[in-house]
C-alpha cells in the first residue's frame, strides 16, 4: 500500500486549496518515495513567515474591495508581513486591489528571480481562487500564500545548491524533490531535467524558476493521481479522457 500522508492535504491544485511546500515527510518504504531525517530549512527571505506561519484566510478576504469600502480597498490577510504588502502595493499600479499575470512576473522577480512568463502563469493557476471571477487576476490573500510559499521552494533550493551555482544538477534535483516526499525515479529526472534543457538531459540543470516549475508540475501531477489511486497501490488505471482532463492543466504555454 502506498503511503500518501507524506504529500501532506489530499485536495489538488486549482480546485479549491491552495499549494504549499509540504513539510518533510517521516521515511517511509512504499510508494513514490521517502523523505531523509533532515529539517526542512527555514525560509531565507526577509518577508517570510516561520514553518508555523498561519494558513491562508477564506477566500473573501482576497478580494480587492474589501468589506464594502469602495474599490481599490486591499485587504490582506491578519499578519502579513509589511514587506509583502508593499511588494504587492509597488505592482497594483492601477489601485484595482488585484494583479495581473505581467504584474505579478514583475513582484516575484524583483523579490527572488527573474520567473519566465510560463512559470508566472502556472502558478498564477495554482494558486488562484478557483471561485474568483477573475481567474487571470490574484488578489491579496493568494498573493500573500505564493510569497510565502515560494520563500520555502528558495529555502529548499538554496539547501541543495552546494556549490552556490544558482543552479541545481540532476542529483541536486532528485534529493530536493526527495525532501518534499516525491522519490521521482532517475529516468523522469532525465525527462524533467532536458525539458529545460533543450532536450539535453546530460550536464543540464535548473534555475530557481524552473526548479519552482518542476516541483510544483511534480507535486501537482502527484495528487491528481492519488485521486484515482483510491487504494494507494501506487498504480491506477485511466481512461484517455481521464488522462488528458489531468495532465492538460498543468501545460502551460
Amino acid at each position: 500500500m502506498a503511503d500518501y500522508n507524506r504529500y501532506g492535504s489530499s485536495s489538488s491544485y486549482g480546485y479549491g486549496s491552495t499549494p504549499s511546500a509540504p513539510p518533510a515527510p517521516p521515511a517511509s518504504a512504499y510508494g513514490y518515495g521517502s523523505a531523509p531525517s533532515a529539517p526542512m530549512p527555514t525560509p531565507s527571505y526577509a518577508g517570510a513567515y516561520p514553518p508555523s506561519y498561519p494558513p491562508p484566510p477564506p477566500p473573501h478576504m482576497g478580494m480587492g474591495m474589501g468589506m464594502g469600502m469602495g474599490p481599490g480597498f486591499v485587504v490582506f490577510p491578519p499578519g502579513t508581513h509589511p514587506d509583502i504588502e508593499r511588494a504587492f502595493r509597488a505592482v497594483d499600479r492601477d489601485g484595482s486591489g488585484s494583479i495581473d499575470e505581467r504584474e505579478l512576473q514583475d513582484a516575484l522577480s524583483s523579490a527572488y528571480h527573474r520567473f519566465s512568463i510560463r512559470t508566472v502563469r502556472l502558478l498564477m493557476f495554482l494558486f488562484n481562487n478557483p471561485a474568483s471571477h477573475s481567474p487571470s487576476r490574484m488578489g491579496p490573500a493568494e498573493f500573500v500564500s505564493l510569497w510565502n510559499c515560494l520563500g520555502q521552494w528558495r529555502g529548499i533550493f538554496d539547501r541543495y545548491d552546494r556549490d552556490r551555482s544558482g543552479k541545481i544538477d540532476s542529483d541536486e534535483l532528485r534529493e530536493a524533490l526527495r525532501s518534499l516526499g516525491y522519490a521521482v525515479p532517475p529516468p523522469v529526472i532525465e525527462v524533467l531535467i532536458a525539458n529545460y534543457n533543450n532536450g539535453m538531459s546530460r550536464c543540464g540543470a535548473l534555475d530557481f524558476d524552473n526548479f519552482v516549475e518542476c516541483g510544483m508540475i511534480v507535486k501537482g501531477l502527484t495528487e491528481k493521481f492519488k485521486e484515482k489511486d483510491t487504494r494507494y497501490t501506487g498504480s491506477a488505471t485511466l481512461s484517455y479522457d481521464g488522462f488528458l482532463s489531468m495532465v492538460i492543466p498543468f501545460i502551460v504555454p
